[in-house]
């Protein structure tokens, strides 16, 4: 007996947007208790401020739009943005400057290009820049690990110093803080030194900064996770560290000793966490495979260059905003062969269509 079929049946997708941004949040977690471990409490009123302030912004700017409230304030975009950003910035960051970083990024990064999946640029990137650019020196005080650290914040010291910029009686600012592995290894190669001289430093360790390699191992793990899960592919992740691998390894044979490593560059800093959790993006990065590759060495390669000769440490967001502008570019060159058209005449027959 035939059966009459009205309608397809209803498929559930395997993947929403708030299923992945959950997934990336769970990715999140290990290096970030390695952050608190080593850093104290502040990254996590950083992370709590962000969220907020995030959320706030982005139920304004969808009345500003008349936008439904539902169900954007919840598909978890606005919360992944505001920890990559938290994240980036220094755990004794005051509030107005997360305020301002977390404002910038949902409002210009976000929501006036049309919201999710319009916007050109990566939001927590384009925040971090506008801090950064807005203020160096807030943005550039960095604590010191708790185990180099004889006064290490408390939890409530934290909170206290994060809205009223006051310390416990008998500190100091510069007295638990001290310039990033990457900052310090520019500075003093700029005076001449030697690497080896640097590392004597108690702010190294093992494969990067005291703490730091921890940290980017917990972010290594959570990456491979994602990877594992299906909500990332490993193509920009591993051509971002190769591309920063490779043209390290290329000046530290041939300069003799007198740059960093390649695994130095690899675990220092916000290589490992832009790789796995930044350069990711699907909204704003390359979307064809053959074009991840390209547009993850090229960050890859321009992180190198911005820590080497550019005026800032570190790079990751400047050369992800860079790659970003050309991820459109790169995907117009390599996109896939249309099947049954050769290369030399799929162009000329979409022109005849």
């Amino acid at each position: 007996m035939a059966t009459n079929i009205d309608s397809s049946p209803p498929l559930t997708p395997k993947t929403s947007v708030s299923g992945v941004m959950l997934q990336v949040i769970y990715a999140l977690v290990p290096g970030v208790l390695a952050y608190i471990w080593f850093f104290g409490w502040g990254v996590v009123f950083n992370i709590l401020f962000a969220v907020i302030t995030a959320l706030v912004t982005e139920i304004i700017m969808l009345r500003l739009r008349h936008r439904a409230i539902m169900p954007f304030i919840t598909d978890g975009s606005a919360i992944v943005t505001a920890i990559l950003l938290a994240l980036a910035l220094p755990p004794v960051t005051p509030w107005w400057v997360i305020f301002i970083g977390i404002g910038f990024a949902m409002v210009f990064g976000k929501h006036l290009f049309g919201g999710l999946g319009y916007n050109p640029f990566n939001p927590a990137m384009l925040g971090y820049a506008v801090l950064l650019i807005s203020f160096p020196i807030e943005m550039t005080v960095w604590p010191l690990p708790d185990m180099l650290n004889e006064t290490p914040l408390g939890f409530l010291d934290s909170l206290i110093f994060m809205f009223s910029g006051n310390l416990p009686q008998g500190l100091s600012l510069d007295g638990i803080t001290s310039a990033t592995v990457l900052d310090t290894v520019k500075t003093e190669l700029g005076r001449n030194l030697m690497l080896s001289e640097i590392y004597t430093k108690p702010i190294f360790g093992t494969l990067g900064g005291k703490g730091w390699e921890w940290i980017n191992i917990g972010f290594l793990a959570g990456g491979a996770w994602l990877i594992y899960r299906r909500i990332i592919s490993w193509h920009i992740p591993l051509a971002v560290l190769g591309g920063l691998f490779i043209i390290a390894l290329l000046f530290y044979i041939f300069g003799a000793g007198g740059l960093p490593s390649p695994i130095f560059h690899v675990f220092s800093g916000a290589a490992i966490l832009g790789a796995f959790f930044i350069a990711t993006d699907p909204v704003t990065a390359s979307t064809t495979l053959r074009g991840q590759l390209y547009f993850g060495a090229g960050i890859g390669i321009l992180t190198y260059i911005i820590r080497t000769w550019g005026g800032y440490p570190d790079g990751i967001a400047f050369a992800v905003l860079l790659m970003n502008m050309a991820a459109p570019t790169i995907d117009y060159y390599t996109k896939p062969r249309v099947f049954g058209h050769s290369p030399d005449n799929s162009d000329r027959d979409d022109a005849d269509e």
